[in-house]
């Protein structure tokens, strides 16, 4: 395409979420922003004489998703290492995906399944065993995340690190050990996930221009999904600014495919406020331009108030010496004008943090500063009253969609019918932006989001809400465009197609308005444009968004599976419903019995589903 000539969108459903113009069937981009939108009589005569035209054969086109909280800089870094099982429904077909990883992958490498799934997922309802694991890869280490509550690590791994007897657990977690001492493999986070992350960061690290490789990758996977902003919220080893070089270069290099608002994450307890002063000193909210800017504080404060989320176990209780810590960050992020962000699942935890914050208000004004709390899963109504009078907002995730079935064991339906009270928040006049929390806790899909916010339900097919806590499509739509302006400070610059905002949108597979309550996951892009110019393209668009190269290394999962996978068809998921049925080891496998390791292990001729698993009736791998 000529991206320097108008370029005219027409014969759509274009819903612009601008409320004195919601609906059109055609648009205009000039200068990378939306020049004129309306029907087709009155912007087709607006286009230059070299203006080029794309019939969008009505389809439903939407602004640009905007993510108000992912971890997408630390994510691009890892992507390309990463076997995602992101949207994979069967244990089996999870476990073959990773046998296929380990025979591709050289040593040292590992094999590394980090976040965005959970087990409730999964037709078999449960995670892999160690002995699984264990057999499929003897020899290359393999760590899988889930979620924040453990990691699995087989023999190889914990070679790799060094986990042995004399290991002693680590502050805040826990090291599962058989009944001789020895490592089994289990780390278990409690009651925060340090001890996951720090092991992690153990494994080899991909080389700087493969690093590139990989967030270009990563972020062509999220335009993919009609993403075109993200809020980025910092993480644990994510330093700033040497991990930021990366992030900069392809920034330098016009390789940015989203627009990126970045918050720094302090990395160091007991040295929160070293870091922030020192940052204050280095870089301003706001600097940057429309594709790299910075974004202000969080969404680690002071490591006293971190939350940790893990609904298998009881809410963590925040130090005595929460207060004392978090109250003179907040002085120095509010005298410098930092807008700051605050991790807090817990209602307990948002109460300590409210009193130091209105403790600094009273003192020193916050005066508009956009400050605002991420989760609050169980937040009750007087603290979003106390959030509304202080001016602040809140980022929810769709956390929920991933850990539900966990939150009701241990807390009861009643409880979960408000983890969070979106429409409660939305009455008080709080603004409320929507995001994932990727990639190691829930999926990056914005539409497993959207899904969540309009049904209700987990990923487990648990319904969790009723119908007085669940949002129309169009509201759970503006919390993930319009809304969530608000919280990088861009409100009128983008989140709707509207005369003078940036030409960011998505032309969807599948129309999000008419499709049924359970096919709103399912939908992607087949044309993502950031500014104006393409950035992804599928079906009759394929063409049109610039190629990159190969994901590097060669070995890369992304290679083999791309990132988030597809849900299966009618006829596959009969076969995912047999597999839950027979291999969830407490019935046998018509061939191997209850020795599925050693099935997942071995190799066999499987491509011959009908003639071979047909006739011999084996479960283990449910194809």
């Amino acid at each position: 395409m000529n991206t320097s000539a108008d370029l005219i969108l027409h014969n759509g459903k274009i819903t612009t979420l601008d409320r004195q113009k919601p609906e059109a069937s055609a648009l205009l981009i000039r200068d990378g922003r939306f020049a004129a939108v309306g029907d087709e009589q009155e912007v087709m005569p607006l286009a230059g004489p070299t203006a080029q035209r794309i019939d969008l054969k009505g389809r439903r086109v939407i602004p640009g998703l905007i993510d108000s909280h992912m971890h997408i800089i630390r994510g691009g870094l890892n992507y390309n290492m990463e076997l995602r099982w992101d949207g994979v429904r069967s244990l089996a077909d999870a476990m073959r995906m990773l046998k296929e990883q380990v025979d591709r992958t050289p040593a040292p490498q590992w094999v590394r399944v980090v976040g965005g799934f959970t087990e409730h997922q999964f037709a078999e309802k449960r995670l892999p065993t160690l002995d699984e694991i264990n057999a499929v890869s003897p020899d290359t280490p393999v760590f899988i995340l889930h979620l924040y509550d453990r990691a699995l690590l087989n023999g190889a791994a914990l070679r790799a690190v060094g986990y042995t007897k004399d290991t002693p657990n680590p502050p805040g977690g826990e090291i599962q050990r058989d009944a001789r001492g020895n490592p089994t493999g289990l780390l278990i986070a409690r009651p925060n996930a340090t001890i996951l992350y720090a092991t992690l960061a153990k494994g080899p690290k991909l080389p700087p221009e493969y690093q590139k490789n990989s967030s270009r990758h990563f972020m062509r996977e999220v335009n993919r999904l009609g993403v075109t902003g993200v809020i980025d919220a910092g993480g644990g080893f994510q330093n700033y600014p040497d991990d930021y070089r990366i992030i900069e270069e392809l920034h330098r290099d016009g390789q940015l495919t989203v627009r990126l608002a970045y918050n720094l994450f302090t990395q160091k307890p007991k040295e929160e406020i070293k870091d922030f002063d020192s940052w204050s000193n280095q870089v301003k909210p706001g600097q940057g331009d429309d594709l790299y800017r910075h974004n202000g504080a969080g969404e680690m404060l002071v490591y006293s108030a971190a939350d940790f989320e893990d609904f298998k176990v009881e809410r963590p209780e925040m130090p005595p010496n929460m207060e004392g810590d978090l109250e003179p960050v907040v002085r120095l992020l509010v005298e410098n004008r930092w807008p700051w962000r605050l991790h807090a699942t817990y209602n307990e935890t948002i109460t300590r943090a409210l009193d130091v914050f209105e403790t600094v208000n009273r003192d020193i004004p916050f005066d508009g500063l956009h400050w605002f709390f991420d989760h609050a899963e169980t937040i009750d109504d007087r603290n979003i009253d106390r959030i509304a009078a202080l001016g602040g907002g809140i980022a929810v995730q769709h956390r929920m969609a991933f850990q539900g079935e966990d939150f009701v064991e241990h807390y009861g339906n009643k409880a979960a019918e408000r983890t969070p009270p979106i429409k409660r928040m939305l009455e008080a006049g709080v603004p409320v932006g929507a995001g994932t929390d990727a990639t190691r806790v829930a999926s990056y899909n914005p539409w497993v989001s959207l899904s969540w916010l309009v049904t209700g339900k987990t990923l487990g097919g648990l319904t969790l809400y009723p119908s007085a806590n669940r949002l129309d499509r169009e509201s759970a739509l503006r919390l993930w465009t319009e809304a969530n302006t608000w919280f990088s400070n861009e409100a009128g610059k983008k989140g709707q197609i509207r005369q003078g905002q940036l030409a960011d949108l998505a032309v969807l597979s599948d129309d999000y308005f008419a499709v049924p309550e359970d096919a709103i996951q399912d939908i992607t892009s087949i044309l993502t444009l950031l500014g104006g110019k393409p950035v992804h393209g599928d079906a009759e668009f394929k063409d049109l968004a610039p190629s990159l190269p190969p994901p590097m290394p060669d070995w890369s999962p992304v290679r083999s599976y791309g990132g988030y996978q597809k849900r299966a068809g009618s006829d596959e998921a009969r076969k995912y419903a047999f597999a839950a049925a027979a291999c969830a080891c407490a019935s046998s496998c018509g061939v191997h019995g209850h020795s599925h390791a050693s099935a997942w292990g071995a190799s066999t001729p499987t491509s011959d589903a009908r003639s071979f698993w047909g006739v011999l009736g084996c479960s283990c791998w449910a194809i």
